[in-house]
């Protein structure tokens, strides 16, 4: 067999800051890839956007490198059979779907300049019952209230939506419509992961709900969605336009948090994720069934791969501050020179010395919800020396990492077996083996990290045969991972997260 009969995929992986596109082989390693940083637009404080041509033009320029070096190691383009999209998730792209040309630059997931247009949605009535069918609540996070913000304040957009010319769409939406070549072949879908982020669709019937349009008093009319399709499907994406792989078919797509899932293999119930990254963020599997949280975890699709399968479900919690707590620690208090360094400092001492650190720079998320609360250091000795308080930061991530499975644990009856974890701070040994130490069961750690860009990856090579179901990706990405086991006993857990709990309420009520 020649070299030149491999199957290769392609994954565009779009992400907040840069674009990059990945090429992977069959075993899930990637051959090669290409990177591109991208302008962040800060035009007052809260607000955050995005250059909706440039976001497309660096996708552009990062297929073409990538192949490039590809072909460089001897390889053909004409190998890489298909392309797959995961992207940075609620982030809202409106242009004139006449011309497509963007109305106005992208909202950032991150932007916060319609909180008080949220707070005035949480007063209308029935807004209690939103989370029942869109299974995330009102808060600044969905595409929902940034579409809202530039109907009411961009003369541009309202006159689109009065003319009906105006189109809607996360940034996979945009990135399959203008990689398709935009008006003229008008390719406008996006998948159910996505689509569970913009409040607009029902989780059970995964299609637009005419009750929730009603609430945001949005004419469906008047303004374009994108079509829900699979998150896997050979043909409803479309190919590629332009670019060295002209015509090679786009045939998966997965928001960023779903697709690390997907990577990560964890496709049965009770099967969790953890990306440790500047925030953190832990999905878990809850299978065929949505399960709406008691505790304010959002629930949102997995993966929707067709072919006579469900949709499955996760449910989602996030931290505020995990990887930016050790940037902290470099940047603020200069305890350490770079973040890499924070383990080494951590490994001087034999424990925390009793010291616990809340990192709620800017209050707790779930389960704890506590807007009031800010960082505070508990247990500060004449003892103390710089290990303690860098071990307590990083103790600090996987507290919370706890506080949130237990929740899911509870609202999903669903009992977690391992978790699954990629990012940043997991490069950190020490800070893996308190995880697991703290919540008493095994957490693995793959060699090769690129588990979102290969989520997407996979998605799209189920669509095409590459892998031929589930069973067959059983074997990709599992060279040289790492598996910690706990090594302390569950009561010595259940205490020590005690004592964090504690300080979790002491940490109540220091912000105005």
């Amino acid at each position: 067999m020649g070299s030149n009969s491999e199957a290769f995929i392609g994954s565009i992986d779009q992400g907040t800051t840069s674009s990059r596109f990945l090429i992977f082989n069959k075993s899930g390693e990637p051959v090669a890839s290409h990177q591109l940083e991208f302008k962040q637009i800060y035009p007052h404080p809260g607000w955050h956007e995005h250059d909706p041509l440039e976001i497309i033009s660096s996708v552009e320029t990062c297929i073409d490198g990538a192949v490039k070096q590809f072909e460089t190691q001897g390889h053909n383009a004409n190998q890489i059979k298909a392309v797959g999209i995961t992207n940075q998730r609620e982030t809202t792209v409106l242009w004139n779907k006449e011309t497509g040309e963007p109305l106005y630059n992208a909202i950032v997931w991150t932007d916060t300049r319609h909180q008080n247009l949220v707070r005035k949605l949480k007063q209308r009535l029935g807004a209690d019952k939103l989370i029942d069918l869109a299974g995330v609540p009102l808060s600044t996070y969905p595409s929902v209230g940034k579409l809202l913000w530039l109907l009411e304040n961009e003369s541009k957009v309202k006159e689109a939506y009065d003319k009906g010319v105006l189109a809607f769409g996360t940034i996979d939406a945009w990135l399959v419509y203008k990689l398709n070549g935009g008006p003229k072949k008008n390719v406008f879908v996006s998948d159910p992961s996505n689509a569970s982020r913009t409040m607009f669709m029902n989780l059970h019937t995964l299609d637009y709900d005419e009750s929730l349009l009603d609430f945001f008093r949005i004419d469906p009319a008047k303004i374009a969605l994108p079509k829900i399709v699979h998150s896997a499907d050979p043909e409803a994406y479309g190919s590629l336009g332009s670019t060295v792989l002209k015509g090679v078919p786009i045939t998966g797509c997965l928001g960023d948090q779903s697709a690390a899932l997907v990577g990560q293999k964890a496709f049965t119930p009770g099967l969790a994720k953890n990306t440790y990254g500047t925030g953190s963020f832990i999905l878990y599997n809850v299978g065929e069934k949505p399960v709406i949280s008691k505790s304010g975890l959002l629930t949102t699709v997995a993966f929707d791969f067709g072919k006579g399968t469900k949709a499955s479900y996760a449910l989602e919690g996030s931290i505020a501050v995990a990887g930016s707590s050790v940037k902290f620690l470099v940047d603020n208090l200069g305890l350490i020179e770079k973040s890499s360094e924070i383990s080494q400092l951590a490994e001087t001492v034999e424990d925390n010395g009793g010291v616990t650190f809340v990192t709620a720079f800017s209050g707790l998320f779930a389960p704890y919800w506590i807007d009031d609360a800010r960082g505070t250091i508990f247990g500060l000795t004449g003892y103390t020396k710089k290990g303690h308080i860098a071990r307590a930061t990083l103790e600090a991530t996987c507290f919370q990492t706890k506080a949130i499975l237990v929740a899911m644990e509870k609202d999903s009856g669903h009992k977690l077996s391992e978790l699954a974890v990629d990012g940043g701070m997991c490069n950190s040994d020490l800070t893996m083996q308190t995880q697991a130490d703290l919540i008493s069961i095994p957490v693995k750690r793959p060699q090769m990290r690129e588990t979102t860009a290969l989520g997407a990856a996979i998605a799209a090579g189920l669509a095409v045969g590459v892998w031929e179901g589930i069973e067959e990706l059983k074997t990709v990405n599992t060279e040289g991972s790492t598996s910690f086991s706990p090594k302390v006993s569950k009561e010595d857990a259940d205490k020590r997260f005690a004592q964090w709990e504690k300080a979790v309420q002491m940490s109540k009520g220091w912000a105005q």
